[in-house]
């Protein structure tokens, strides 16, 4: 587990201001959703974080160490795509075990991690399949395993289930909260859903328009103990928002 801290962050594409300001502390362990509307700047805001954008000011560290301008690969961070980004020509074993082949990591030690993260995401059946034979709920299963294989301290999760149907949301929703329950990973996973929220988190940072407007509890933001306008308003656009926190 590590910590992350976002501080004074600023991005703009252009004349475009994407992030305002943005001062996000996460403690070790912790699973932040970065919840809100499409547009309002909570993708990007993860982007920078894993150092796949570059920021205009401000500064990202972790474990109290400045990453600000380190590279992705030095950063300690896995990352779940929502379109999944595996490579469509090879197998699944190979989408697996990549990370850790460019990592130089021994042969004995890549066949032994991809075994335990096909079983734990129970896709060993599909480890000789290439992406394209695979239905949806299955290639976010091995976008998931391909990301804990690395063993890293730090999870980040771009709406992994917005491209999935609702059934199969609820099965990978299952699987990310049973996964945060065992290895207790520092997790930030972008999502515009409460339900998403309640069924993971633990923290709430709700952004709007590019700045970070509120950070609270999930059991909070579903009874209502929130400070601003706009959470108010989210509560009362999601109507049924009644899971338990997780």
């Amino acid at each position: 587990m590590s910590t992350v801290s976002v501080s004074a962050l600023s991005k703009s594409f252009g004349p475009l201001q994407v992030l305002k300001d943005i001062h996000l502390p996460i403690d070790a362990g912790d699973f932040t959703v970065l919840l809100g509307p499409s547009g309002c700047g909570k993708s990007t805001l993860l982007n920078v974080i894993a150092g796949l954008e570059d920021t205009d000011a401000g500064v990202i560290e972790i474990d109290g160490t400045d990453v600000t301008h380190r590279e992705p690969s030095k950063r300690g961070i896995a990352m779940v795509f929502q379109s999944y980004a595996l490579y469509p020509t090879m197998s699944v074993r190979k989408n697996l075990s990549f990370g850790l082949r460019v990592r130089s990591v021994p042969r004995q030690e890549v066949a032994r991690r991809v075994t335990w993260a096909a079983n734990l995401l129970q896709i060993d059946e599909l480890l000789d399949r290439k992406p394209s034979q695979l239905s949806g709920g299955q290639r976010q299963r091995v976008a998931i395993a391909r990301a804990l294989i690395l063993n890293p301290p730090i999870l980040l999760l771009d709406e992994p289930t917005s491209a999935l149907d609702v059934s199969i949301q609820a099965e990978i929703l299952n699987l990310l909260a049973k996964l945060r329950q065992s290895y207790s990973l520092t997790s930030i996973l972008v999502s515009h859903d409460l339900a998403v929220v309640a069924h993971l988190c633990n923290r709430i940072a709700i952004m709007q328009l590019g700045r970070l407007v509120e950070i609270v509890s999930a059991a909070d933001l579903r009874s209502g103990k929130v400070a601003s306008d706009y959470a108010r308003e989210l509560i009362a656009a999601s109507r049924g928002f009644t899971r338990a926190d997780a």
